[in-house]
């Protein structure tokens, strides 16, 4: 038995998000597909996190066992090979039977962009949000740092969350703006609620547009209650940047 470990990117518009559902597009059900026919078996993909609908990764992670013994830069080449072009294998490597994607991450970092000018970008629209209204970026990194260090995220965790512990630590949260107004929210966390990253980002646009305040933050930590946050973002403008392990 083996257990080989994939780096995926994907274009996440046209699934129903990772996880796979009856009778849907999704990316872990249409990669385990893929897999499955160059392994000559059926495998079970575990992924390091769950993506929404509409949501992109540069480097998700999943592991499967496999008794197959194909090497591994065939594998690669041959289930992308099979992939649709918004879905890629960018590495695999055969790690230890005891590594789990999911379990033994020790972080994640998600990366969240904005369009933040007059008219709407045709070509960028797929990959973000247009939020034509000028945004303050330093209320919005002051609003940030009140997010970092170890807090109950239950006002930015959304409904339908099986994660029973709302504890997380956020260790780094940077906002940057390119000379295209491209604004880039970086977030780096132990672990994410769900829907935690489009809660906080639709939050601090809010912050950013000035209808709340940088100080507001701490009442809605302090509040645990989904309501008294932002907005969720769109799904569209949200990557999974990096797993760490």
């Amino acid at each position: 038995m083996r257990n080989i470990k994939l780096t995926i990117e994907y274009d996440g518009t046209a699934y129903h998000g990772w996880q796979v559902q009856p009778n849907l597009n999704t990316i872990q059900g249409t990669l385990q597909e893929k897999i499955g026919v160059i392994a000559g078996e059926s495998v079970l993909l575990i992924g390091a996190g769950r993506t929404d609908a509409g949501v992109h990764a540069l480097g998700q992670v999943a592991n499967f066992r496999t008794e197959s013994r194909r090497p591994l830069e065939a594998f690669r080449k041959g289930v992308n090979s099979l992939l649709p072009p918004d879905i890629a294998v960018r590495g695999v490597e055969e790690v230890s039977l005891d590594f789990h994607s999911r379990l033994d991450a020790k972080g994640k970092v998600y990366e969240y962009r904005i369009l933040n000018s007059p008219v709407c970008s045709p070509i960028r629209r797929r990959f973000s949000w247009h939020v034509p209204q000028r945004l303050d970026l330093s209320r919005m990194e002051e609003a940030g740092r009140v997010l970092l260090g170890t807090h109950d995220f239950t006002s930015f965790r959304s409904a339908g969350s099986d994660n029973l512990n709302p504890l997380r630590t956020l260790t780094g949260l940077e906002i940057l703006k390119d000379a295209d107004g491209v604004i880039s929210i970086r977030i780096r966390a132990d672990g994410f609620l769900k829907q935690m990253a489009r809660n906080i980002v639709g939050t601090l646009v809010e912050v950013g547009r000035g209808a709340r305040d940088p100080e507001d933050l701490e009442e809605i930590l302090r509040m645990r209650d989904r309501r008294r946050a932002g907005i969720a973002a769109p799904p569209r403008g949200l990557f999974l940047v990096e797993v760490e392990y």
